[in-house]
């Protein structure tokens, strides 16, 4: 069993290798052969062979930071309620049905946001939005993905304080809203901050909303307006290699998805160690 386990161990770590090996390989490449003025560009046309990257790069930080305008109240709020002030027999009810919303299929809320996030909350606020697809919607789509990840591995965090700092607040007199603000919260900090790394994480990586809801999908201008269609370094991807296996086009726009790839998983990985670290930095133990 052990020469099992060690096996699978090694597994895992020789494709994950050999995933970093071919993302670097491939990205090296790209990079070697593109001329550098086509990485600062008016856009991202990659089968034109311009290969804009900060069109991508400020997609993909808009729709992340709109997500985590939607996600972190809502899913801090869902997560402090079902820990501290929810009743048992709700919570039972609630909890499930939240961690149902993480299991709906991202095409699904994709959609969702073009036919009603988009016409319905997004061009009534601002008159001036594109009417079919812009970042704002995916970010709002994106986040509503992310809420249930915040508020699970927050509310497992608070719910892991002991209850000997709760009782021992109470028994100062502080009533249940100072001690979840001012002793479970802070308490609990070390694990809020890791799920707030992974939702960020998980609004970053994600592909088929903003595929769906940004628009842009043979490509996009660069611009700063959230309200107009844009381009992410995920959705990117997906329009590129879509229908064939070899992208047409420019020589290069096929070995574009490596490059793009190893990106994200460069900014996948400072996110990871950024958050272990804030993580350490914060943690307490009891």
């Amino acid at each position: 069993m052990r020469a099992l386990f060690v096996s699978a161990a090694s597994v895992t770590l020789v494709v994950s290798v050999l995933i970093i090996y071919t993302l670097f390989k491939d990205a090296w490449g790209f990079f070697i052969d593109v001329p550098k003025g086509d990485l600062w560009n008016i856009g991202w046309f990659p089968r034109r062979g311009i290969f804009d990257i900060k069109t991508l790069i400020l997609g993909t930080l808009m729709v992340t930071g709109i997500a985590m305008l939607i996600a972190v109240p809502l899913g801090l709020g869902v997560a402090i309620y079902l820990s501290e002030f929810a009743a048992p027999r709700v919570r039972r009810v609630l909890k499930p049905i939240i961690e149902v919303l993480a299991g709906i299929p991202s095409v699904v809320l994709g959609y969702f946001a073009i036919s009603f996030i988009n016409p319905n909350i997004i061009t009534s606020l601002v008159g001036g939005s594109n009417k079919a697809f812009n970042i704002a919607s995916a970010g709002v789509a994106v986040g509503i993905l992310t809420i249930p990840i915040i508020a699970s591995v927050s509310e497992d965090a608070l719910r892991a304080v002991p209850m000997a700092l709760r009782e021992a607040s109470y028994g100062l007199g502080a009533r249940r809203v100072s001690t979840t603000f001012r002793v479970v919260f802070p308490a609990a900090i070390s694990g809020i901050v890791a799920a707030l790394i992974l939702g960020i994480s998980r609004a970053i990586g994600e592909t088929m909303v903003v595929a769906i809801a940004a628009g842009a999908v043979g490509g996009g201008l660069f611009s700063t307006d959230p309200f107009q269609p844009g381009q992410t370094m995920t959705a990117a991807m997906a329009a590129l290699g879509f229908g064939s296996d070899q992208v047409a086009g420019s020589g290069l726009a096929f070995q574009s998805l490596f490059f793009i790839g190893f990106l994200l998983f460069v900014i996948t990985l400072v996110l990871n160690m950024i958050g272990d670290r804030l993580v350490r930095k914060v943690r307490e133990e009891y």
